[in-house]
């Protein structure tokens, strides 16, 4: 069910019994690429399928959601990954779920600013899961799969408003953007009704989302170094879509090379800064 709001409810609570209501649409480009593997559902390997939905931060909640509906009594343990819980569904069940998805394109086509919006926020969410996940891999942390999709997931609020509030979302965009100086809790609280932090709180926990994205939300896990990987990788992701010379990249460097015990020139190549940094940072690497 497509439920489009244009007027801001009166806080969290009422967004998220909004969104227990919605079908979660999917991008195109993963319905299609579903579609051709869907004659190999009872054959193909759950690490192919899980690489696709990582890819679409809506396919991914769509598949904890699903988890979270059809739990077990029995099954106690938290599945925290893609891979494990497309194990868990069975690939040709999981096919039979995704037959005759809403399309966020065909959504969205009357509002082209908010599909804007939201191929530059999963552009970002991309970006920041595939170095959250190799940081954490540098680390050699086994939760790294937790940790990449937590990057993936941070901005998931975001991406629902668009989707769904796509007036709303364009408006509070377009609003930070024109005063730069203004706090974001302040504009979520004035153009949603509520904070988007408030409500990702309360889907977390609805659609059995993984508790890492709790412990972002949460102050007293702000110093651990899950979150920190978290944190530094959406950061990275959402300043460096501004170009590589915004100014709050050099605070996020030092935060990365910090964490992970490296050199200037080493992580942007990690990162794929352009040539011409990696040169500089080398040259002052040797004085």
């Amino acid at each position: 069910m497509t439920l489009m709001v244009d007027f801001p409810f009166p806080g969290a609570a009422a967004w998220v019994e909004h969104f227990k209501e919605v079908e979660l649409p999917i991008l195109r480009l993963t319905a299609n690429r579903l579609a051709e593997l869907r004659d190999s559902a009872e054959t193909i390997n759950t690490r192919t399928l899980a690489n696709i939905v990582e890819h679409d931060p809506l396919m991914t909640l769509r598949v904890f959601r699903y988890m979270k509906e059809n739990r077990s009594q029995r099954q106690n343990a938290e599945i925290t990954t893609i891979e494990r819980s497309l194990v868990m569904i069975g690939t040709m069940k999981f096919f039979d779920s995704c037959q005759e998805l809403p399309i966020i394109e065909h959504q969205l086509k009357t509002h082209p600013k908010a599909m804007l919006g939201l191929l530059k926020v999963i552009a970002r969410s991309r970006n920041a899961s595939t170095w959250a996940r190799d940081w954490a891999l540098l680390r050699q942390n086994t939760r790294y799969e937790e940790i990449s999709l937590a990057a993936l997931l941070h901005d998931f609020v975001e991406i629902l408003m668009c989707c769904f509030a796509p007036t709303l979302a364009t408006r509070a965009r377009e609003r930070l953007a024109a005063n730069p100086g203004l706090r974001t809790s302040a504009v979520q609280e004035e153009v949603f009704g509520a904070t988007l932090p408030a409500i990702m709180r309360e889907l977390i926990e609805l659609w059995g989302l993984p508790e890492l994205l709790l412990s972002l939300l949460d102050p007293a896990d702000a110093g651990t170094a899950n979150v920190r990987n978290v944190h530094l990788a959406v950061d990275l992701a959402r300043h460096s879509a501004n170009g590589w010379d915004d100014p709050a990249l050099p605070d996020d460097f030092r935060a990365i090379e910090e964490l992970l015990h490296i050199g200037h020139s080493q992580l942007l190549e990690r990162v794929g800064a352009p040539e011409e940094m990696v040169v500089a940072a080398r040259l002052a690497e040797g004085e």
